[in-house]
């Protein structure tokens, strides 16, 4: 009797698993980089489109509002009917639109209209992305393994928008930034190509016994012959007899969970979307030089990927991602404080970093804690749905920054905002109670 939770929990890191992590934190380069890239497009098209600082706000929450809807949507899909099909339907949607952004959009109309739809396509690579890699994940490295495939994928996407806003986009047009997103086409044909399915979705649907031994010969080579044996039986110790949606998120069993997760990522995407949306326009008016101004959205997506990996190397060693979740935001919350009240170069940079670090870097977290606290059945919907109201939190966060802007004179009131969104998140995500898989094998194993 094989377990396959134990098989992949205890794998030795491998050239699949390296793999694995590649593809998916491609996916999500795409996905950060087509994100954030309408950011550095408002300094082009204000004053000819003839916008309000509202309507900017609006015009880069509108690819937000296409992520929302799809991501609140994917896990539904992804858990019905597997993750492979999900994420290629999502890479070829978010490569079309991109490409049709670059060509057709010409108004602040027809630009929104493109962003939303290239959203319904990013909207899945995010939270399939951590899903999956997730569940090839060994247990010693979950969080940390994670943060290597989709959390390096996605920061370096948004700081290569960034270097495309900076320098391609002077002499190229901002339709560069584009351009540069429709070359997804060359992954999104490789995955279609090579991707694999999940195993762990594959062994909760009771797929063949050849499909299971083939995946995880390829994830442990050394146990190859053990996997193709005739005797071998695979086992899977977690329920699958219940469909995966809202009302089981809501059940006893998770309800605590999911609302801690939905209300915390609701204030954090506000405050992230809100900076990282009007950070480069602020610095502007701050009296930075424009490569500089530009260059701080670049700053703030790496110390990204520096504070997810710097939190996902505590949680999998000391186990209190709630704890560092709290400590994370806080801090975020008093670099953005200092942001309102100082306005000096060196305090500019040493303080964007710190909230890249901080509040970017604890929502990272929290997309693996996520992953982590819930069962299959239901993990994509669960990751799916957080990133979801996480999202509209990130719609409204450009938005309604940009109209306290317009009502206040100054940037002082974009980063107050900022502050208090990461403490609120900081407070709600303090009733997380995880109800981990590990429970479910416990009853079976003492039965």
């Amino acid at each position: 009797m094989i377990d396959i939770r134990s098989e992949i929990d205890n794998a030795p890191i491998g050239a699949y698993h390296r793999l694995l992590l590649f593809l998916v934190g491609l996916a999500v380069f795409f996905d950060g980089y087509d994100t954030f890239n309408a950011s550095y497009v408002i300094h082009y098209v204000m004053k000819p489109w003839s916008m309000l600082p509202g309507q900017a706000g609006f015009m880069v929450s509108s690819g937000l509002i296409g992520f929302s809807t799809a991501a609140l949507l994917q896990g539904k899909f992804s858990d019905r009917y597997g993750r492979r099909p999900v994420m290629l339907f999502g890479l070829w949607v978010m490569t079309i639109f991109s490409f049709c952004t670059a060509v057709f959009a010409h108004s602040f109309v027809t630009f929104c209209l493109f962003r939303f739809l290239t959203g319904l396509g990013l909207g899945i690579l995010l939270p399939l992305g951590v899903t999956y890699v997730n569940e090839f994940a060994p247990k010693r490295v979950k969080s940390t393994f994670s943060t290597w495939g989709w959390g390096l994928g996605f920061s370096l996407g948004g700081a290569t928008a960034a270097v495309v806003g900076v320098y391609l986009t002077p002499s190229l047009g901002w339709q560069a930034l584009y351009y540069a997103a429709s070359l997804s086409v060359f992954l999104a044909i490789t995955c279609q190509a090579i991707l694999p399915e999940s195993i762990q979705f594959l062994a909760m649907r009771g797929s063949s016994h050849q499909a299971v031994a083939e995946l995880l010969s390829r994830l442990n080579p050394a146990r190859a012959s053990d996997y193709s044996q005739p005797s071998a039986r695979f086992i899977f110790r977690e329920e699958s007899s219940r469909a995966a949606s809202v009302s089981l998120l809501l059940s006893p069993r998770y309800r605590r969970t999911t609302l801690a997760c939905w209300g915390a990522a609701f204030f954090v995407l506000f405050a992230i979307y809100g900076l990282t949306g009007w950070v480069p326009t602020a610095m502007l008016a701050r009296g930075e030089t424009f490569a500089a101004s530009f260059g701080y959205g670049a700053l703030i997506l790496m110390m990204n990927f520096v504070g997810t990996l710097a939190y996902s190397y505590f949680a999998d060693r000391r186990g209190q991602g709630r704890a560092a979740l709290v400590v994370w935001w806080i801090g975020g919350a008093i670099a953005a404080g200092i942001l309102a009240a100082i306005n000096i170069h060196v305090l500019n940079v040493l303080c964007v970093g710190a909230a890249g670090f901080c509040i970017l870097g604890g929502q990272g977290g929290l997309n693996n804690m996520t992953a982590i606290w819930y069962d299959t059945e239901v993990r994509g919907t669960a990751v799916g749905m957080m990133l979801g109201f996480g999202r509209v939190g990130g719609t409204l966060g450009p938005y309604v920054t940009g109209l306290l802007q317009q009502a206040v004179p100054g940037t002082a009131i974009l980063f107050i905002a900022i502050s208090v969104a990461a403490l609120l998140g900081a407070c709600l995500i303090l009733p997380v109670k995880p109800q981990h898989a590990v429970r479910f094998t416990e009853r079976v194993e003492a039965l």
